[in-house]
């Protein structure tokens, strides 16, 4: 197990999330970032190339030392400067009211405390600070969440403790956030990908 997680895994969700759906999300939500920028659970570095000259400073956070060495190649060929901490959203190592946005990306499925993660977001951004999320979970179709239910204890073991059935958006809001943005949705594919495919993306800004 200890190859799969550390050798396997990794490049095999580096892979899967370079998927053309996902850039799509990735496109939309992204390049809206600015100021002093968080990316919690940066993963491999894919959201990159998409950050604009509105980002003054850039800060990448993922608990995978292998992903983390993805992410420093990519900055590095392409004169990114990013300063990465390798450890969970749980303790961001960053000064209170201190980054303007806080981007994820596919991230609150896999972080064990998601609303111990998301309280520590919103104590690190400033007074009106945005996060910007797109991330899939809880579908509304009954027949999916069964499925979601039922497939999620495997699924958790396979995939790097991934959850597919968290309500992301009452996650958010009970951290504190206000939601200002929110669209959900299954993206596009067959229907036997509904458990893993309904997405919400957005904003939401701290008050």
């Amino acid at each position: 197990m200890g190859t799969y997680r550390h050798w396997i895994f990794p490049r095999l969700l580096d892979l899967v999330m370079r998927a053309p759906q996902v850039a799509a999300y990735r496109r939309r939500i992204v390049p809206r970032a600015h100021g002093r920028v968080l990316e919690v659970g940066i993963g491999s570095g894919l959201n990159l190339p998409l950050y604009g000259p509105a980002v003054q400073s850039l800060y990448g956070l993922d608990p995978s030392t292998e992903l983390l060495q993805m992410t420093t190649r990519r900055a590095q060929q392409a004169g990114i400067d990013i300063q990465l901490f390798d450890r969970s959203a749980e303790q961001i190592p960053l000064e209170d009211r201190s980054v303007d946005t806080v981007v994820m990306t596919w991230t609150l499925c896999s972080i064990p405390d998601p609303l111990g993660a998301l309280r520590e977001m919103r104590r690190v951004l400033k007074p009106g600070g945005e996060l910007l999320f797109v991330e899939h979970g809880l579908a509304p179709d009954a027949g999916v969440r069964a499925w979601q239910h039922r497939l999620n204890p495997l699924w958790n073991r396979m995939a790097g403790g991934c959850n597919l059935d968290r309500k992301m958006d009452e996650l958010i809001a009970a951290a504190g956030f206000r939601l200002t943005e929110l669209d959900t949705g299954y993206a596009p594919g067959p229907q036997l990908a509904r458990p893993w495919t309904y997405m919400y993306d957005g904003c939401a800004e701290r008050d």
